[in-house]
């Protein structure tokens, strides 16, 4: 049994870290505070070949490991979690083009989507329907060689620079639902596909979370995904599995960084004559945040080794689950090391304390998640075993 990464992880990690430590952690906290569009380090993913790292390398990706996909989400988080978002959308919609999509659809779009000469995202979730995306009310009505479009999905994120963005719809009406669910490759140019607003939000900054208004948008039958219709449901859910191991490996690359920001600070802040990192009370605070960051680490790669070898609903969902309740501990703790300071903007980990929610949020809820790690345990499909 074999814990440590290979020598092709570990230099890709390097590469990785030098990155994010040159060219993100520098800016991050001024650009959040501003708003401002990470459009450098969006250009800087392009050229290293970040934007192809779900992408068969036939079709120029870097057809990434599962645990070297993790990595790139826990360097990026740990300089800034928003900007990971950008990468996050992108590598779930191009997982799901090259596993389901047509020869002619992933021939057509894949080399784009790899050098990032084009991006994607992916749309689900609307005003009524999160959680239980089954209750969805985007309707596309098949018209000749078109399907007509109506909806509004939100809380989409690349929504401004997805082309094309895959969209969850209902192609007709049965029980149960899931099969009648399809996934359509929307072009950002057709009529009546609009930018609604966006979502202001607590944290996840840097990439915009968007409303997505379709008004009777005309999609060709050749851009449904797959070339059939009622697979949508199995599409999507399979493409969150991987999604929960991205949102994991982010929450470990957050709690790393208050981490470090915490063990730095304890070191340098002085009271009472000595370093504050001497009293017993910051030591059990580092050494717990310390264990739980190395646990979430662990399970993070774990899920993510053993879903190479196909469906991990619970491995991911237990990885999704404690890395993200990990990082709400995690950046808590290091607040109140910092005291005063931890308040501040001045300081690293109020971003990181306001980054930290949306992981146990998003890819579905934490409560979610422990219904299908329960459900998977009781049916007999997971066990507690290697």
């Amino acid at each position: 049994m074999d814990f440590a990464l290979n020598d092709e992880q570990r230099l890709f990690r390097r590469t990785l870290r030098e990155f994010v430590d040159k060219e993100i952690v520098p800016v991050a906290s001024e650009w959040e505070r501003t708003g401002r569009y990470p459009a450098e380090i969006v250009e800087r993913f392009a050229e290293l070949g970040l934007f192809g790292i779900t992408v068969p390398e036939e079709y120029g990706g870097l057809d990434l490991d599962r645990v070297s996909f993790a990595l790139v989400f826990e360097e990026i988080a740990r300089g800034w979690m928003g900007v990971a978002g950008v990468l996050g959308s992108h590598s779930l919609a191009t997982w799901m083009i090259a596993k389901y999509g047509t020869d002619e659809q992933r021939a057509r779009l894949l080399p784009d989507l790899a050098s990032g000469a084009r991006r994607t995202g992916i749309a689900l979730t609307e005003p009524a329907a999160g959680t239980d995306l089954q209750g969805i009310q985007t309707r596309a009505v098949r018209d000749g060689g078109h399907y007509v479009v109506t909806g509004t999905k939100t809380w989409i994120t690349n929504a401004r620079h997805a082309d094309p963005l895959p969209v969850l719809v209902k192609t007709s009406r049965t029980t149960p639902a899931h099969k009648g669910m399809s996934v359509l490759l929307v072009d950002p140019a057709s009529e009546g596909f609009s930018i609604g607003r966006d979502l202001p939000k607590l944290g996840y900054k840097g990439t915009e979370t968007c409303e997505v208004v379709l008004d009777e948008v005309r999609v060709p039958v050749g851009d449904l995904l797959g070339g059939a219709e009622g697979r949508g449901m199995q599409q999507v859910l399979s493409a969150l599995e991987l999604g929960r191991i991205n949102i994991a490996a982010r929450a470990v690359g957050v709690s790393q960084c208050a981490y470090d920001a915490a063990l730095a600070y304890a070191r340098e802040r002085r009271a009472f004559g000595r370093p504050i990192a001497e009293f017993q009370a910051i030591q059990l605070k580092l050494a717990d945040m310390a264990t739980d960051i190395q646990a979430a680490r662990l399970l993070t790669y774990w899920a993510a080794d053993r879903s190479a070898a196909g469906a991990v609903n619970a491995e991911a969902a237990m990885a999704k689950y404690f890395a993200s309740e990990v990082a709400l501990r995690t950046t808590m703790e290091a607040m109140r090391v910092h005291g005063g300071y931890g308040y501040s903007q001045e300081f690293v980990i109020e971003r990181l304390y306001r980054d930290a929610p949306l992981m146990a949020i998003g890819e579905g809820t934490n409560d979610v998640q422990r219904m299908v790690i329960a459900r998977a345990l009781v049916s007999g499909e997971a066990t507690l075993d290697w």
